[in-house]
């Protein structure tokens, strides 16, 4: 059985000399070596078909583009299990015209890439002496002679092709552990942050920690090498280790000074509203008088960013927020000029989790933490809200998130608050407009009611 092709045509400069020879180069030459050290596969090799998976396993990481694994898996349509054997040589002479229409090339693209296979040391090209393709077999399928792709250089490359892909797939695991590891890290420094604001401390130290943090996940999660990985991971654990380790000092040297203290501000259990204690009015007799009778026409612009309040140690002296403001409680009873009582009629979702009729601002601040749930804030932004604003104000934020119609958020209202909470660590929060708006849609829907 014969068959033949057109070989690539003759007298070309690049490829071919005179008389239909190919011009060599060294890796070429090489490639023609390793094809020598061919001698057939095993018994227990696995014949062809094992050693096209082996070169396909391997080539990711190997480095080898799509077009070259498809062109190379192609070939082995042509090839028989026989011509694998000791004493055999597997090559394949499909013609030029097959393989450009196969693989969707012209005739310069098929050109480069055959001669890119030799140079990679995957085939050889056995070229006949008129410089065309055929082959012959006999009864029994053997090959008697043949010129074309000669894919010895495979065959003698199976056990390293299986030991590149062995070795990439334990690459491709210690990376993937190494970026969750990175996670895992990334995710215990964001708690360390959330717990340095539920306990009341500083944060904007642990808060930028964060933020570095975040800025090397991001880097890392680019990374491919497991030896740089490794050396991030290394980083952000023993980042997070200094942090952790930073912020049970923090909490020890709070509960030594609480211990000392006269009066401590104790909190209840950890899935509880806080109880706080606050400072009783010097004047009870002014506790009668309205928010209405009180307030000015004019919006009074809140109070944003001030220090956390409430009296410690039972000090009786005024009490200034961050960088010396006063606070918004006046001695009328009245915080933003709006007592309990109104805000909860004018915010009547509070009204459920009030324990008595006639709330004072610690009940409306209990009252607050238990709303926030329904409205989708957790517990570390209702710590923020608390000490960007201050506890009474954070609850009249809230209050006015629970009244605004559903049709009001973009997002969702645990969101809204979080825009507040951000307003009022710019300074730009009013909340006492707010209220006079919600004052004046009140009065409106009062005038617009049938007499």
């Amino acid at each position: 059985m014969e068959t033949e092709s057109p070989g690539f045509g003759r007298n070309t400069k690049t490829n071919q000399r005179s008389g239909g020879l190919r011009r060599l180069s060294l890796a070429m030459i090489a490639t023609d070596r390793t094809a020598e050290g061919f001698t057939g596969l095993s018994d227990g090799a696995g014949g062809p078909g094992a050693v096209l998976a082996a070169f396909k396993a391997a080539a990711p990481y190997l480095g080898l583009p799509p077009r070259v694994v498809h062109a190379v898996d192609w070939l082995f349509r042509f090839t028989q299990r026989q011509d694998w054997e000791p004493g055999a040589r597997p090559v394949v002479w499909p013609s030029a015209t097959v393989q450009q229409a196969d693989l969707d090339l012209g005739v310069s693209q098929t050109k480069a890439l055959n001669r890119h296979l030799v140079e990679l040391g995957l085939v050889v090209m056995r070229d006949s002496p008129n410089g065309k393709r055929y082959g012959r077999r006999d009864r029994s399928g053997r090959i008697i002679e043949a010129y074309g792709f000669d894919l010895s250089p495979l065959g003698v490359r199976l056990e390293e092709f299986r030991a590149v892909a062995e070795k990439g797939r334990a690459e491709r695991e210690a990376v993937r552990q190494l970026r969750r590891r990175v996670t895992i890290a990334r995710k215990a420094i964001e708690q360390i942050v959330e717990t340095a604001i539920e306990v009341g401390l500083e944060p904007g130290a642990f808060v930028r920690e964060a933020e570095e943090a975040r800025r090397l996940c991001w880097r890392l999660g680019k990374e491919e090498r497991s030896d740089v990985l490794a050396f991030g991971v290394t980083r952000l654990e023993d980042r997070h280790g200094e942090l952790r380790q930073r912020l049970v000092s923090l909490i020890a040297e709070r509960r030594e000074s609480a211990r000392k203290d006269v009066e401590t501000d104790p909190k209840g259990p950890e899935n509880r509203p806080h109880q706080y204690k606050y400072k009783t009015n010097l004047h009870p007799e002014q506790d009668t008088v309205s928010g209405i009778e009180k307030s000015s026409p004019t919006p009074v612009r809140s109070v944003a960013a001030v220090g956390k309040p409430g009296l410690r140690n039972g000090s009786s002296g005024p009490q200034t927020g961050r960088g010396g403001q006063k606070p918004a409680r006046l001695d009328d009873g009245t915080v933003l000029r709006i007592t309990p009582d109104e805000l909860v009629r004018l915010a009547p979702r509070l009204r459920p989790y009030l324990g008595r009729s006639s709330p004072a601002w610690p009940d409306v601040v209990e009252a607050a933490d238990w709303l926030r749930h329904d409205l989708g804030v957790s517990k570390p932004l209702w710590g923020e809200a608390c000490l960007a604003m201050g506890r009474e104000q954070a609850a009249i934020a809230l209050a006015i998130v629970s009244a605004r119609p559903a049709g009001h958020f973009r997002s969702t209202p645990g969101g809204y608050f979080h825009g507040m909470v951000a307003r009022a660590r710019a300074g730009e929060l009013n909340l006492g407009k707010s209220i006079w708006g919600m004052r004046s849609k009140r009065d409106t829907r009062g005038l617009n009611q049938p007499q």
